[in-house]
């Protein structure tokens, strides 16, 4: 009898154990489903978001292309910074796009010349720019050659440093070792690894400088350039022009703009410093690069993107996209 009991006893904490284990094991699998549905659904509301900006990058790429084509010489006043607001597709969140010229920069490529990777190399009007640019925003001469020189040797194709640049062996050395890029910069936070370069000269230049997909000299536009900009339009004529006087051109700008670039140079105070013609064809009245900005915001998710468009009477298309704001 004794027995028996024992036995029934074993047999009824047997199934105990295995009713918990059992309820463990459903627990578990039920919590495995739940995070599964939740990412899921995260997935597609962030999918569902990510194309919604799409949408609306394609919009304005469209419509700066056609107000770029029907334009002519010279877009209208007004454009550049200015926001727009409009709701999402399922009207349950809000997108807000902002424009602005792309090309009112420096283009730090600009500091070498050349077609492709194998032939860049070091161009003395860049690097006499970019050395204006940092003089004229408070850095030292000493520290805006350095940095500018620096700069174009890790541009160019060869391993022969310029006088006060840096090559190779200024890179490996440090720990962690690395070396020049020897290529065009694709983003402007790439700088910060250029010897000479430090956090202090980064957060200074950060807002004036940018990284075009080209080594062109920077296309200013005088039409959209805002008088606190001035410092651009000095760094055309390196050591001729100071900010003052760049500040008066630009105050002399008429009320629609200039629409010809030859009334823009026969201002006085710029007629008697004889540009050259690269300075000449650095002036523009019209942009061919568009920076966009698109917030947007719905139920259970926010996301930004960044965007340099690339738009032209021949060419239209995004050049770079980032899910974030440029650093």
């Amino acid at each position: 009898m004794k027995r028996r009991m024992r036995e029934r006893g074993m047999a009824l904490l047997t199934v105990l154990m295995l009713v918990a284990v059992m309820g463990a094991l459903t627990a578990t699998a039920l919590e495995t489903i739940n995070r599964s549905v939740r990412m899921a659904g995260n997935s597609r509301v962030a999918m569902q978001a990510r194309y919604t900006v799409l949408g609306a990058e394609v919009m304005a790429l469209e419509r700066i292309a056609a107000l770029v084509s029907t334009a002519g010489e010279q877009l209208p006043a007004g454009w550049s910074g200015r926001e727009f607001v409009f709701p999402t597709p399922d009207k349950t969140g809000t997108i807000r796009a902002r424009v602005s010229d792309g090309g009112n920069c420096f283009n730090l490529n600009s500091v070498a010349d050349g077609g492709s990777p194998t032939t860049l190399r070091a161009r003395p009007r860049g690097i006499a720019q970019f050395t204006a640019l940092m003089t004229t925003l408070g850095i030292s001469e000493a520290q805006a050659r350095r940095a500018a020189f620096t700069l174009a040797d890790w541009i160019d194709a060869d391993s022969v440093p310029l006088p006060l640049g840096g090559e190779d062996e200024a890179y490996t050395g440090l720990s962690p070792a690395y070396r020049t890029g020897n290529t065009m910069l694709a983003e402007v936070s790439e700088l910060r690894a250029v010897a000479g370069i430090t956090p202090e000269i980064y957060e200074v230049v950060r807002p004036w400088v940018c990284a075009l997909p080209t080594t062109e000299l920077s296309p200013i536009n005088v039409n959209t350039l805002e008088a606190a900009q001035a410092p651009l339009l000095t760094m055309i004529l390196p050591g001729r022009l100071t900010p003052d006087a760049a500040r008066q051109v630009m105050a002399g700008r008429p009320a629609g703009g200039w629409t010809d670039v030859l009334d823009f140079w026969e201002h006085p105070v710029l007629a008697a410093l004889s540009p050259s013609s690269e300075e000449l064809d650095q002036v523009k009245l019209t942009s061919r690069w568009f920076a966009l900005e698109i917030d947007m915001e719905m139920p259970g998710t926010a996301l930004t993107e960044t965007a340099l468009l690339d738009v032209s009477r021949d060419r239209t298309r995004v050049v770079e996209r980032r899910w974030t704001v440029e650093e």
